[in-house]
């Protein structure tokens, strides 16, 4: 516990700030940590003592350490029920593993309701694992969920959603950044972090969940009167002004300007008049909403595309023989590693960088993040670094 503390403290996530409080219960101490590294999506990292100290989800501690096969079993049950197992290592040993479970306020279900009342196709995105994600979601009731994803790959989410149709992003991380200022409209819960409330359009002071539909509401409200008062303007204007330039003289009649007046007065009236009802939209009443037809598709099948599940292969009948079968050779180990890159500055750099790192041989995978200056690339062998560091400059970028 003092050993995840250290490395937890300088974290921002939510998830590290439910191990600081769990330690202030017990009355744990410990000394801060050097050198702290936080791998979105992943976990973190920090010297301790001169001993380097890991935090994070399985397949980050996996590479640091050795986790026994009981744990692993032990943090899916935990998973199953709504659990987030936190997994920790230090000096190159496994130390053990702390369950943390997102407390769903009262509210939550009642507000996705709402949003899919209203029409809305709600999404859970988040970087959990899928047993985690989906015992919440069912409490919840969303539409959909994604599991398992990183910054990168919850923008691509999003992406791949605007597709369909308009998209807001509801979120209060740093992980939630890039997807937040990908969106239509980013949506931002008050008690977030900076970068989440810079990234996004609307900002949620009271942090409720319950505000996201009413945010809605207004917004739709906002846009029905501004309407309803270019309708009622162009109307009334279409006929005052031919009747003040004296299209009617020919008739014998004339108006006056004080009438004319008055009656420019009038409309600047009505239209301030109509914007004021705003005031008295009850934007917390769900039976006011108006449900709309939204064409959004699951995008599982879109996400696919892009890693397909593995094929089943097609059962063959198995001769006897007394030969001893040869052993099967074992899948090629794939190495993952994360880079520092300076200079991307849009989704164009990263793309640009994305496409130099795959023409290299030996990269099976790579995602580039200008919002955290990296890149992580997946290899199917060992290439080195200045073969790395050459591609990325060919392309115009600085590798650190």
């Amino acid at each position: 516990m003092k050993i995840a503390r250290a490395v937890e403290e300088k974290s921002e996530h939510p998830l590290a700030k439910a191990v600081i409080e769990k330690c202030n219960e017990l009355e744990i101490k410990t000394s801060a940590v050097s050198d702290f590294y936080a791998l979105p999506g992943s976990g973190v990292s920090g010297i301790m003592g001169g001993i380097p100290v890991f935090g994070g989800n399985l397949d980050f501690i996996k590479n640091t350490a050795s986790v026994p096969e009981e744990s692993g079993e032990k943090a899916n049950e935990r998973a199953f029920e709504g659990k987030t197992p936190l997994f920790f290592s230090g000096n190159g040993m496994f130390l053990g593993t702390i369950a943390v479970a997102d407390t769903i306020k009262e509210e939550s279900p009642e507000a996705v309701s709402r949003l899919k009342n209203m029409g809305i196709y709600t999404v859970m995105l988040t970087g959990d694992n899928e047993q985690t994600a989906k015992a919440i979601a069912d409490q919840v009731g969303v539409d959909e969920v994604i599991a398992g994803v990183l910054p990168e790959g919850k923008e691509e989410a999003v992406r791949r959603f605007r597709e369909k149709g308009k998209t807001a992003m509801v979120g209060d991380g740093i992980n939630d950044a890039p997807a937040l200022a990908s969106a239509d409209i980013g949506i931002a819960i008050g008690a977030g972090t900076d970068v989440a409330i810079d990234c996004a359009d609307v900002v949620l002071m009271q942090s409720r969940f319950s505000d996201v539909p009413a945010a809605i509401a207004l917004g739709r409200a906002t846009l029905r009167n501004i309407r309803q008062n270019l309708f009622w303007a162009f109307i009334y204007n279409s006929i005052g002004i031919p009747v003040a330039a004296g299209a009617l003289v020919s008739f014998g009649f004339e108006l006056n300007p004080m009438f004319g007046a008055a009656a420019m007065s009038l409309s600047s009236f009505c239209v301030v008049s109509n914007a004021l009802r705003l005031n008295l939209v009850d934007i917390f009443d769900p039976k006011k909403d108006r449900k709309r037809k939204n064409k959004v598709e699951k995008t599982e099948a879109a996400l696919e595309e892009k890693n397909p599940p593995e094929e089943k292969p097609e059962e063959v009948p198995v001769k006897e023989t007394s030969e001893i079968p040869e052993k099967e050779e074992a899948a090629p180990e794939i190495i993952e590693k994360t880079f520092k890159i300076s200079g991307m500055m849009c989704g164009h750099c990263e793309a640009h960088v994305k496409e130099a790192l795959e023409s290299i041989p030996g990269v099976i995978e790579a995602s580039a993040s200008c919002l955290y200056d990296n890149a992580a690339v997946k290899m199917s062998e060992e290439i080195p670094e200045e073969t790395i560091r050459e591609a990325v400059e060919k392309a115009g970028y600085k590798m650190e």
